[in-house]
């Protein structure tokens, strides 16, 4: 029986490991990718590392340069006799790449003419592309949303309720605020095989019309959800995780926001709530406390209104305002 072909190429990156929640899990036999994936790094390295590396470019492309004209039969005039041949020929490189031109050297023969015609293209070239991953990497729109470090579960008007706490860090108005959730875990098929499946977990109220401040996100978990009947057990037996999505867009820069959260099964707590941050302050305004953002106790050791039900009392008031 003749042999498949492997699903990547021979030249294959190194292992690489992805956290899903706490838990780390490693992927092999993918092509490395980096040449086809050149503009989606550029835009998320750090930025230390994006002006490292475009120093470096430009360090390497003027020494090219620098060396090709070392090759000709004397194509620049004016060369200084105070510097070694190959840091002059260096620094002639810098001004042509950038068309600078301070005019004290200049190529003299038709071979320096056509390096430097070479080298101008590139440079203008290299300018382009640096002007542009630059303005894109200033206006990538950038989310400042906050996540509870703990989803919670707890009876809510007398049912069982997993809640998840979010926030606005900026305190903009952000519309059309959708929220999805889904539940990560993994099964066994017929056929033996052990497969990672997804389910979305319908929320209650899962668009928010002017998200600024805070928003509790419920799922009841009734006879339709997939969390029903399970226990933490359960849960730690299939590897489960929780992935939100959260998106809207920026009322001040009308661009769209994404941002994403996972949570492993060990994150849920059971049979606890949100410490209440709300309150009222001296001056009678409603009061956001997000030093207790994510803070849980027990859920039995709150008032009649539970910290649930203030949040979107919270929310309403301020809807109304």
């Amino acid at each position: 029986m003749k042999a498949s072909r492997p699903l990547a190429s021979a030249r294959q990156s190194k292992p690489h490991v992805v956290h899903i929640g706490q838990r780390e899990i490693e992927t092999r036999g993918l092509a490395a990718g980096f040449w086809t994936d050149l503009y989606h790094r550029s835009l998320t390295v750090y930025w230390p590392v994006f002006f490292a590396s475009a120093a470096a470019i430009f360090i390497v492309l003027n020494a090219i340069f620098a060396f090709l004209f070392w090759l000709g039969d004397a194509p620049i005039a004016n060369v200084s006799p105070t510097l070694p041949l190959p840091l002059s020929l260096f620094y002639f490189s810098i001004e042509t790449l950038a068309t600078v031109g301070y005019g004290d050297m200049h190529p003299q023969t038709n071979y320096g003419h056509f390096v430097a015609t070479v080298e101008i293209f590139t440079g203008m070239s290299f300018l382009a592309v640096m002007t542009g991953l630059i303005f894109a990497r200033f206006s990538r729109p950038r989310a400042r949303f906050l996540f509870a470090d703990h989803p919670v579960v707890a009876m809510q008007q007398g049912r069982p309720t997993l809640m998840i706490r979010i926030a606005n860090a900026r305190n903009n108005t952000i519309s059309q605020a959708t929220a999805r959730l889904w539940l990560i875990r993994l099964e066994n098929m017929n056929e033996g095989e052990q497969l990672r499946r997804f389910y979305e977990l319908k929320l209650d109220r899962r668009e928010h019309p002017m998200f600024s401040l805070s928003w509790t996100l419920f799922h009841i978990i009734d006879e339709t959800s997939e969390l029903y009947g399970l226990t933490p057990d359960d849960l730690a037996a299939t590897e489960a995780a929780l992935a939100l999505n959260l998106s809207g867009v920026d009322d001040n820069s009308a661009q769209p926001l994404y941002a994403r959260k996972i949570y492993s099964h060990r994150d849920i707590r059971w049979n606890y709530r949100y410490k209440d941050m709300t309150s009222v302050s001296a001056e009678g305004r409603l009061l956001l406390d997000y030093s207790l953002f994510h803070g849980v106790v027990p859920a039995g050791s709150l008032d009649r209104a539970t910290a649930a039900e203030k949040a979107v009392l919270a929310e309403d008031a301020l809807s109304e305002q």
